[in-house]
């Protein structure tokens, strides 16, 4: 039996694969807000808030994930 030898992700491509990965996150928190957006303007700006909220944080949490194993790879 032949043992295979995995191949292991050099930091700057294990960067980019977790970046790919985390953007589909932060295309989310931008549909959230966008559907905030139309929520405010169709019916109530209280109603809309809730998501312009939830959103944000989504984007925040996230771009702070981002930036802190970016500067972890230095």
């Amino acid at each position: 039996m032949a043992k295979t030898m995995k191949r292991r992700l050099s930091s700057s491509e294990e960067f980019e694969v977790m970046r790919m990965v985390l953007d589909k996150f932060l295309w989310l928190g931008v549909i959230i807000m966008g559907y905030g957006f139309f929520v405010s303007i169709s019916k109530t700006i209280a109603e809309g808030v809730y998501y312009l909220v939830g959103g944000a944080l989504l984007l925040i949490i996230f771009a702070w994930f981002v930036v802190k194993e970016f500067e972890q790879l230095r």
